[in-house]
Formats: C-alpha cells, structure tokens, sequence
C-alpha cells in the first residue's frame, strides 16, 4: 500500500508529471459579468444558528441532488464536485494556478449551494488559527459540534480500507480512524475514494492534534508578512508537507481529509480551502496593485512551460472555462466576494 506520506512526495516530486494533459476545450470560456454586489464570506463560528443550520441543510441537499453528467460511481452533484477534484489532482497541485483553480472551485460550489439549494446566508470558512491557538483540544472547536457544526470524529473500528493491489487509495490506515461518529453527516456514504478507488464508504476523519503547530496564527502571519513574491507564497502555501498551512488544515482533520484526492468527500474540505483563500486574498490586499494578479509557476508539475493570466482551467460538470486572470480579483466577477477579516 502507498502511504500518504509517499503520495505527497511523488506530488511534490513531479512523479505526475508524464501523465499531465493539457487542458481540454470541453466547455465554452466563461464570459465576465460585473458584480451586483459583493458578498462578505464570514468565519464559521460567526455565523449565527439559523445560518450554520441552512448552510449544513444546504450540503445535504447536494448529497440528494442528481448530477449532472454521467461519471462512474457519482450518483449526487456533492459527489461531482468531489470527483472533478479527484480528476484534476495533478494538474491543480503544485503549480502555478492552485490557488486561482481552488478560488474557482469553491466559487461554483458556493454557486451550487445558493442556486440549486437555495441556501441565502453568508459563505463560510474555517479559521483554524482560532483553534490552534486556543489552549483547548481541536475536537472541542465549534466546527466540530455534533449540533451547530459538521459532526466530530471517527469511531475506532468503524471502517477498514480497502484492497488496493495497484496503491492507487494514496493513504494509510493510520490517516482513517473511522467514521464520523455524530453531527449531520453521520451515516451518509460516499461513493469515490479513498484516492482513485471507487468504493462505498462513510465520511471517514481521524482528528490529530499534532498538525496543529502549522496552522498557528504566528506561522501563518508570518507567511503573509514575509512573502515577498507570489511565487514564494504559492511555494510556501502549496505544500502538503507537516508545518505548512495546507497540509496542517487537512490533517487536524484526518481521514478523507488527509487524502489529496479524495478530501472532497468531507464538507469541511471547502471550509477548509475558503480560509487557504483568505490567507492568499489578505497578501494580495497587503499591496494591492502589485499583488493582485500577480503570477508564477509552471502549468505542470516539474513543467517547464510557465503560467500566465490567460491560462485555461477546467472544471468538467462543474462550469465553464475560465481564465486564470478571471478570478485573481475576488472583488470582480466571477467571484464578487471579500473576507470579514
């Protein structure tokens, strides 16, 4: 079995890199509308009761909502969202546009949520920071309230991993505790993952207090003080590795979580990469007009060909095309949005 640790490495590595494609022309080019307003996306926690409540009705809406395209083992639109991430893995991490394709997708599942689900309450991230500075254990932070949160932890006992003669689940059974034992995703199945598997399983966590150190908010101020270039903040945010504030994120969580492909199938996913936004929109708001669009990386891993603003990302049964530059201002449309700190 491939251990996650390994996964991470041959991510990092460029061992995708031979079977990264260039960006197919299956959906038309999003055309820029302006903004009729601009949504503040608040802190969990900062919402009020009727609005956690909505919001979480909202996902399970998506749960019960047909999808719309034809894939293999997606029978709702959450598990599209899930499965598109799950085909684009490497080709969104560790390059230039991880943070402008991650913007995007929580921008259409946000989209989803309001159109499809009619949720009407402010968008929503996870400030971790709130937690790993608090002297109280992470499985006491309000996002994980069996009542007004996404449930807690895994049960011991309750999941096993799969075969995977062909290492293609990129976990181990370290990372899968067991299934989220209360809260309003107790019960619900999911059908991709771990990894590229296609299996049935629960919603699977395994809360770890030793990735806290990462996302502190002294380490993460620091990353926003002291990035001079946005290629040293995309390097510096876009690692996976133990300390850093991306890999930390999906740790504290664990389970599907600590899964580069399949962390989807946990709702806190998005909560997750909405606060990775708001690290990145807080630099680019440190200077303005020299941080907004800026750009680097290449468009592959261990590519050499180098990203620009008008780089196509895809977003298969989620939206249209859209160009790189198109969502570097959050502030203009598509995503009409600022941070309520």
């Amino acid at each position: 079995m491939v251990s996650f640790t390994a996964a991470l490495l041959s991510l990092a590595l460029g061992f995708f890199a031979s079977s990264v494609v260039a960006v197919p022309a299956e959906h038309p080019v999003s055309r820029r509308a302006p903004c009729s307003q601009i949504d503040v996306h608040k802190e969990w926690r900062d919402l009020t009761t009727t609005e956690k409540a909505d919001y979480i009705r909202a996902v399970k809406c998506l749960m019960t909502t047909p999808p719309r395209e034809q894939r293999e083992a997606v029978t709702n639109r959450y598990e599209e969202f899930q499965a598109t991430h799950i085909l684009l893995t490497e080709r969104v991490h560790s390059v230039g546009h991880f943070l402008p394709w991650h913007r995007h997708l929580n921008n259409l599942y946000h989209g989803a949520l309001r159109n499809e689900c009619g949720y009407t309450g402010p968008f929503t991230f996870w400030d971790w920071s709130r937690d790993a500075d608090s002297t109280l254990p992470l499985k006491n932070s309000p996002i994980f309230d069996p009542n007004t949160g996404f449930g807690g932890d895994g049960v011991p006992g309750t999941y096993k991993l799969p075969p995977d003669p062909k290492g293609e689940s990129f976990t181990n059974v370290g990372n899968y505790k067991g299934c989220i034992g209360d809260g309003p995703f107790k019960g619900v199945m999911v059908h991709r993952g771990p990894g590229k598997l296609i299996t049935t399983h629960c919603i699977v966590r395994g809360i770890d207090e030793s990735w806290r150190r990462g996302v502190v908010s002294s380490n993460v101020n620091n990353i926003i003080q002291t990035s001079a270039t946005y290629e040293r903040f995309r390097l510096t945010i876009d690692d996976l590795m133990r300390g850093h504030i991306h890999g930390s994120g999906h740790g504290i969580v664990g389970g599907e979580m600590l899964n580069i492909y399949s962390a989807g199938a946990d709702p806190l996913f998005y909560l997750h990469h909405a606060n990775l936004d708001r690290v990145w929109w807080k630099w680019q708001n440190a200077n303005p007009s020299q941080r907004t669009y800026e750009l680097s990386g290449p468009t592959t891993q261990q590519g050499k060909i180098q990203i620009t603003l008008d780089f196509m990302m895809d977003f298969p049964a989620l939206g249209p095309n859209i160009t790189v530059r198109d969502v570097m201002d959050a502030s203009q449309s598509p995503s009409c949005f600022k941070y309520a700190y």
